[in-house]
């Protein structure tokens, strides 16, 4: 299990089927499928969080609001900055548990002698293009949400990482990868975290299954000769790690020098220094850099 230690952000506590988090100041609890376990929700701030999401049986859900929660407020990761807000669906722009491979882009292109070319795909609010731009990529953030494409820039803004080198595209990332192929553009990484179903702009339809082994192959062939790493993430229960280690051995791995390794991701919980699951993660790296 990769975990990270996160200042401003806390996973408090879990229990039947919610979490107690914080965020910066703003204690927020959020529905977890997972959290199975019926335990005694003894830790305060279960009954003072600012605000609770409460799902709906016919789908989605709202934000019950108990205190006042500023619009937007602002964390950050080692000097990265992140502009969060309640959204739709229980978000807030940011998925904590991925600071373990912000970590790891910012250390292996740190380690890099030239300046790497980074791709990253379903990009949402940027975390990762922040971790690359921070330790000197060039980074492409492709991501099918206009809205979601305009915060991330608002993060690169906040981070003070504006003047570095970045493209943003509001794209279908299969599509995009397709014409990369035809430029003849090729990276030196490549970061991929699909959602389990979505839809691009355009309205084509994702679905995580049946979509991402051809995407992959179409990954390997934008992929530089001199390509250092590639990551899969996947928050989908019908995709485990291992899975995903097969398909990037099976693709991206196929005539490089490089290794495969996989495993679960989480978050540690203060109350009772157990770790929560939260999505699986796949690497190729290279074993010639």
């Amino acid at each position: 299990m990769r975990i990270s230690s996160f200042d401003d952000y806390e996973l408090i506590d879990t229990s039947s089927g919610e979490k107690l988090e914080r965020f910066g100041n703003i204690i927020l609890i959020r529905p977890d499928p997972q959290i199975i376990w019926d335990t005694p929700k003894i830790h305060p701030l279960w009954k003072n969080a600012h605000a609770r999401y409460i799902r709906s049986k016919s789908g989605g859900g709202n934000w019950e609001i108990y205190k006042k929660i500023p619009d937007v407020w602002t964390i950050q990761y080692k000097g990265l900055k992140f502009r969060l807000k309640p959204m739709g669906f229980k978000h807030t722009g940011i998925f904590p548990e991925q600071a373990t491979n912000w970590d790891y882009i910012y250390n292996t292109i740190k380690k890099s002698k030239k300046k790497l070319k980074v791709l990253n795909l379903f990009a949402y609010t940027g975390g990762a293009t922040l971790a690359a731009l921070s330790a000197g990529a060039e980074a492409c953030h492709v991501d099918a949400s206009k809205g979601m494409t305009l915060w991330a820039k608002e993060n690169v803004k906040e981070s003070n990482l504006q003047n570095e080198s970045v493209r943003f595209l509001v794209d279908d990332c299969l599509k995009f990868v397709q014409r990369e192929k035809r430029r003849g553009h090729f990276y030196d990484g490549i970061i991929m975290d699909p959602p389990s179903y979505g839809r691009g702009p355009g309205g084509e339809v994702w679905k995580l299954e049946e979509n991402i082994f051809p995407l992959l192959n179409a990954c390997a062939e934008i992929f530089s000769k001199d390509a250092v790493f590639f990551i899969l993430n996947s928050y989908s229960a019908g995709i485990s790690a291992s899975v995903m280690e097969y398909l990037l051995n099976i693709t991206i791995k196929k005539g490089r020098q490089g290794v495969v390794s996989s495993s679960e991701i989480g978050l540690p919980v203060s109350t009772n220094n157990l770790v929560l699951p939260c999505g699986s993660t796949a690497i190729w790296q290279s074993t010639n850099f």
